[in-house]
C-alpha cells in the first residue's frame, strides 16, 4: 500500500465531498483520549513505578467513569530504559504520530528532562510520578510539567536533617551517576550542613551496577558515622545486600536510604533492612482510604504499591478533573485549570500546585522495623516523623524557576 504524505493527505480529504464537518466531528469525537506512560519498564526502576503506575493510571480512569469530554479513555505504556535519547524519542513520536493527549509517568529523571523538553515543545502536560530531580521545577521547569513525585528537596530534608541532628553528623554518599543522584546528594548535603555535619567524601556509581564492593570499602573506610545511599531500585538493593556483607552497619556505620520503596524490603527482607531510615509522601497502610485503595491495587498486580504508583493515580486523577473542568484538551487551558484547583484524591488532601508544577505532598519520615514487630503482612515501616505540606518543599524560585515570579 502507497503511504501518503500528510499534505497529501489533508489535501485528498479536502477534495473528497463525503469529508463534512458532521464526519470529521463525529470521528474526532469517537477517538480515544490518550494517556501515555513512558517508563521503565524492565529495567532498575521497574518495581519503583513501571507496570505498576500503568495500573494505577488505568485505576484511575476506571475511577473517573472511563471517559472525559464525551470520549473513552485509553492508557498507553512504552519502556524508556531510563534513556533520555530514548525518551525524548518516544515522546516525540508519540505526540506526532499515534495522538497522544498526555505523557505521565517518566521513569530516571534524565529521561523525564528529555519528555519534558518534547512536552513544552508540543504543548502537551507532563505528569511526572517517577522522577524526581529539583531541575525538572527548577531552571528546566515548564508550564505543562507537574511534578507528583516528592523531588529529591523533600526527600533530602527529613533523612538528612534528622540523621545529622541525632547525632550521625559525618556522611559519606554513595550516588548513582546521573541527574537523580546529582540532585539526591546535593540536597541532603544541604541539610546535613545546616544541621552542623559535614560531608567527609563521595562516590559514583553507574546506573545498574552489580558490584558495590568498592565503593563499600571506600565508605567503610572514610570513618564517617552515616552513608547515605543515593540511588534507587536495584541499585540500592544490591548496595544494601552488599553492605550487610561487608558488616557494616553492624561495626557500627548507619546507612541511610534517601528513596527507598517497600519492594526493596521484601526484596532484601526486613530484618536485613531493619532501623533503615527513609522519607517519602504515601505509605500502603497509612489510613483506612489508602488501604482500601491498596487493596484493589493488589488485586490487580499482587504486590503493594509505592509512592510512585499512588503518585501516578494522582495525577491523571487531577487531569481528568482539569480538563473536564476546563472542557477542553487544550495544554494552556488545563495547566491552568490544575494549579488553580487543590489536589484532593485518597491520599492528599488540599495540596496546593506551586505555580513551577511541583505537588507538596505531606511528607513522611519511616524507620523499617523489625519483623518480629509486624502486625500483619507488609506491615515494614514505623512513622518516627511527618513534614506537612508545603513545608517539605522549596520555595518556587530557589532552584532557578521563573514561572510564577513577578
Amino acid at each position: 500500500m502507497l503511504r501518503m504524505t500528510r499534505r497529501a493527505l489533508i489535501g485528498t480529504l479536502a477534495a473528497t465531498p463525503l469529508a463534512t464537518p458532521g464526519i470529521i466531528q463525529a470521528q474526532t469525537v469517537s477517538e480515544p483520549i490518550k494517556i501515555g506512560l513512558l517508563s521503565d519498564v524492565g529495567g532498575p526502576y521497574r518495581e519503583v513505578g513501571g507496570p505498576g503506575s500503568k495500573v494505577a493510571a488505568e485505576m484511575a480512569v476506571e475511577d473517573f467513569g472511563g471517559s472525559v469530554l464525551g470520549r473513552p479513555l485509553q492508557v498507553m505504556q512504552a519502556d524508556d530504559q531510563n534513556k533520555a535519547d530514548v525518551a525524548g524519542s518516544l515522546a516525540r513520536e508519540w505526540i506526532d504520530d499515534r495522538g497522544v493527549n498526555v505523557l505521565a509517568d517518566g521513569a530516571a529523571s534524565s529521561a523525564g528532562l528529555a519528555i519534558q523538553q518534547i512536552a513544552r515543545e508540543k504543548k502537551r502536560i507532563f505528569l511526572m510520578s517517577t522522577p524526581t530531580s529539583t531541575a525538572l521545577i527548577g531552571k528546566q521547569c515548564s508550564p505543562y510539567g507537574f511534578q507528583f513525585a516528592a523531588d529529591t528537596y523533600a526527600l533530602a530534608k527529613g533523612v538528612g536533617g534528622e540523621l545529622s541532628k541525632a547525632g550521625g553528623d559525618t556522611w559519606f554518599f554513595i550516588t548513582a551517576d546521573y541527574e537523580f543522584g546529582y540532585s539526591l546528594q546535593s540536597n541532603t548535603e544541604q541539610f546535613i550542613r545546616e544541621a552542623g555535619g559535614k560531608i567527609v567524601g563521595s562516590v559514583r556509581a553507574p546506573l545498574g551496577t552489580a558490584d558495590f564492593s568498592s565503593y563499600l570499602v571506600q565508605a567503610a573506610a572514610s570513618g564517617a558515622k552515616v552513608i547515605g545511599l543515593a540511588n534507587a531500585g536495584t541499585d540500592l538493593q544490591n548496595c544494601i545486600k552488599q553492605a550487610a556483607e561487608f558488616g557494616i552497619v553492624k561495626n557500627g556505620q548507619k546507612l541511610a536510604t534517601l528513596l527507598m520503596i517497600v519492594p526493596d524490603v521484601l526484596a532484601l527482607s526486613q530484618d536485613v533492612c531493619q532501623g533503615l531510615v527513609l522519607t517519602n509522601s504515601f505509605y500502603w497502610d497509612q489510613s483506612p482510604e489508602t488501604r482500601a485503595w491498596t487493596n484493589r491495587y493488589v488485586a490487580k498486580m499482587g504486590k503493594p504499591p509505592t509512592e510512585y504508583n499512588a503518585g501516578a493515580y494522582a495525577a491523571v486523577t487531577h487531569w481528568l478533573k482539569a480538563v473536564k473542568a476546563a472542557n477542553t484538551l487544550d495544554a494552556d487551558a488545563t495547566a491552568a485549570k490544575m494549579r488553580e484547583t487543590p489536589v484532593n484524591d485518597f491520599y492528599n488532601s488540599n495540596v496546593r500546585i506551586m505555580p513551577n508544577g511541583c505537588v507538596p505532598h505531606t511528607m513522611y519520615v519511616w524507620e523499617v522495623k523489625p519483623s518480629s514487630q509486624a502486625k500483619h503482612r507488609w506491615d515494614v515501616f514505623k512513622l518516627i516523623g511527618t513534614v506537612p505540606t508545603p513545608d517539605a518543599y522549596a520555595p518556587t524560585g530557589t532552584f532557578g524557576c521563573t514561572l510564577g515570579q513577578s
